[in-house]
């Protein structure tokens, strides 16, 4: 019998580390590594956080009793430079690239960590999987109103590729044969019409556009954010954390947390509710223009994220949106499991990885 493949998964995220440890498909060790707002202020900048996030790692797999002996690891993948869907081999380019990328989260230090780590262990291959800039959109999408701004799509591409995937093989269908819409609903909100197994149009839902979320403000007027930079009132600083980190129900409620807000709303708190529920109606309309992008023909609305688990919000979008198509709903994310799958499939020769 052959051994077991054994893949070490990597998620950095805004407020915590993911890792996953998986031996073929089976998960051995699942652990989410929490790191408190004031550890990441002292260390400054995404890039100041890497070797504090590296050691975590490698001290939870310790702890755990993980060996530093695996066939690959894979990090998820950072906002560097656009790319086609698929598996990509970390390369030294790629590292440098995700070490002075413009759009900078903590996701750029996946793959970093990933390199540092495979780096050490003999015959240890290294990989990222649908990166948040897979970039598949048709020309229409790309085009805005000003040639000096081009739309780009920051989405959670791995997710709702590993949920439009499931979706497919559970009704006996191929995702590329399929038309369907997908919402990630989390910190973030990403909408993308898939079509044939390409996202032909998908928000920038770290900083740029869309529906607002718990910590975005998605699409703002135009000409009033302008005057607000020029109002002398703020800094390039303060104006980029007031779209990204600072807006959405962060700066109508001043917090992020989805489940403490529904627990305001249930204490009879009206603006919370009225916050939301205006969250609910901007997500259901960017969920419909995408059926305009389909031409109408939808296969399926797919909802996934950690909102997606509450009731008050799917309930409320089912309403607005019923008239697309059957509603599927697959709450949570499921990168981990994504990520160290992809490694797998290209362990075993099922699945090409692609230069950077």
């Amino acid at each position: 019998m052959n051994a077991s493949m054994r893949i070490l998964a990597i998620n950095p995220g805004s407020t915590s580390t993911k890792i996953a440890v998986y031996e073929d498909e089976n998960p051995v060790l699942v652990s989410d590594i929490d790191h408190t707002p004031a550890e990441l202020r002292r260390l400054g900048s995404i890039t100041g956080q890497l070797e504090f996030r590296r050691q975590l790692v490698v001290d939870e797999l310790r702890r755990n009793g993980q060996p530093l002996n695996f066939n690959a690891v894979i990090g998820r993948g950072g906002l560097a430079k656009p790319v086609a869907s698929g598996v990509y081999d970390v390369n030294e380019q790629m590292v440098y690239d995700e070490l002075h990328a413009v759009h900078m989260h903590a996701c750029d230090l996946g793959c970093i960590i990933a390199h540092e780590i495979a780096s050490g262990i003999k015959g240890c291959r290294c990989f990222i999987a649908d990166p948040g800039v897979v970039d598949e959109l048709c020309d229409e999408a790309r085009t805005s109103g000003s040639p000096l701004m081009p739309n780009i799509c920051i989405w959670h591409a791995l997710n709702q590729r590993a949920i439009a995937h499931r979706y497919a093989r559970e009704h006996g269908q191929r995702y590329e044969d399929l038309d369907l819409i997908m919402c990630h609903l989390g910190g973030g909100i990403s909408v993308a019409a898939h079509h044939k197994g390409r996202a032909i149009d998908a928000n920038n839902a770290l900083d740029g556009s869309g529906p607002f979320s718990p910590e975005r403000a998605g699409t703002l007027p135009a000409a009033d954010l302008i005057r607000l930079c020029f109002s002398g009132k703020f800094t390039e600083d303060q104006m980029l954390a007031m779209v990204t980190g600072q807006g959405g129900l962060m700066a109508h409620l001043g917090t992020n947390d989805m489940r403490e807000v529904l627990r305001r709303i249930k204490g009879g708190d009206k603006h919370a509710e009225k916050i939301v529920d205006a969250m609910v109606y901007h997500i259901a309309k960017s969920i419909a223009a995408e059926g305009a992008v389909l031409c109408g023909h939808v296969d399926a609305v797919i909802l996934t994220g950690g909102i997606a688990y509450e009731d008050y919000v799917v309930s409320r979008l089912r309403r607005r949106l019923a008239y697309l198509g059957p509603i599927a709903v697959y709450p949570g994310q499921n990168e981990m499991q994504a990520l160290a799958l992809n490694a797998l499939a290209v362990l075993r020769g099922e699945k090409q990885s692609k230069e950077y």
